[in-house]
C-alpha cells in the first residue's frame, strides 16, 4: 500500500481524533510519540511553522524525521510556511504521509497540490478563519484532504471560532465523498461534537489530549463524542 493510500485508509475508521504534537513535551519527544501510539492514536498531526506565513516558529524537517523514526503511524504534516513548493519533496522524504498547504501561501494552488501527489503523499489544502472560503473552492477536486482552521494559524491553545462549523457543513456539500474533511484549533470535549456533526472526518486536538494526565482516556472520550455526533 502506498503512503498516500495508507493515510487515506483513515476513512475506514472515521471520525478520527489526531493528536497534535505541537502540544508535546519536545524534551521527551520519542516518549511522547510512544505514549500516543500506546494510547490508540491512529495518526499524528505535525504543525510546521516558519515565522513568515504565521507569527510563530515551531519545527521543521529534523523533527519530522525524528517522529518518523519513532513510529509507523501515518504522519499528517501541516505546512504553515511560505513557498511550500520548495520543500514538498524534502518533507515527503522526511516521513510525511499527508502534506497540507495553506491557500494564503499559494500563487498556483493546483500546481502545488499536484506536486504533493506526485511525491506519493496525500495532498491537502487549508485556510484560516479570515480567508474567504471561495478561494479554495476551485481547487477542491485536486484535494485528498481539506483542512478548516478554527483558529488563526500560528499558536496552540486558541479559542475556537464558530465559523469553522458553518464552513465544514458548506465544504462537506462540495467535496467528493472520499475527501477527508479536517478541522484544527480549539478542539476539545465542548467543540468536537459540533465539528463531527458538521462533517469533519479528522479532528486535530492538542492540549485536550497532551495536556491531560491520561492520553488514552482523553482520546477515548473525544472519540466517543465525535462518533456520537457524526
Amino acid at each position: 500500500m502506498s503512503r498516500r493510500d495508507q493515510f487515506l485508509s483513515l476513512r475506514t475508521h472515521q471520525p478520527v481524533v489526531l493528536p497534535s504534537l505541537l502540544s508535546a513535551d519536545f524534551g521527551q519527544l520519542a516518549r511522547e510519540v510512544e505514549r500516543l501510539e500506546q494510547a490508540g492514536a491512529a495518526a499524528l498531526h505535525l504543525d510546521v511553522m516558519d515565522g513568515c506565513l504565521v507569527p510563530n516558529l515551531s519545527f521543521g524537517l529534523p523533527v519530522v524525521e525524528a517522529v518518523r523514526r519513532s513510529t509507523a503511524l501515518p504522519l499528517d504534516v501541516h505546512l504553515m510556511i511560505c513557498q511550500p513548493q520548495r520543500y514538498i519533496a524534502q518533507f515527503f522524504a522526511a516521513g510525511a504521509d499527508c502534506l497540507t498547504v495553506h491557500i494564503e501561501a499559494l500563487e498556483q494552488p493546483r500546481d502545488v497540490l499536484r506536486q504533493i501527489r506526485d511525491t506519493g503523499a496525500a495532498c491537502g489544502i487549508s485556510l484560516n478563519p479570515a480567508t474567504d472560503v471561495a478561494r479554495i473552492e476551485p481547487h477542491l477536486d485536486e484535494c485528498d484532504v481539506v483542512l478548516v482552521m478554527s483558529v488563526p494559524a500560528g499558536f496552540g491553545g486558541q479559542e475556537f471560532d464558530e465559523i469553522a462549523v458553518s464552513r465544514l457543513r458548506h465544504l462537506r456539500r462540495l467535496v467528493r465523498d472520499d475527501v477527508l474533511l479536517e478541522v484544527d484549533g480549539g478542539i476539545n470535549e465542548v467543540t468536537i461534537g459540533r465539528c463531527a456533526a458538521a462533517g469533519a472526518n479528522l479532528l486535530v486536538a492538542g492540549s485536550a489530549i497532551l495536556g491531560s494526565g491520561d492520553y488514552a482516556a482523553a482520546l477515548q472520550r473525544l472519540g466517543r463524542l465525535a462518533t456520537a455526533s457524526s
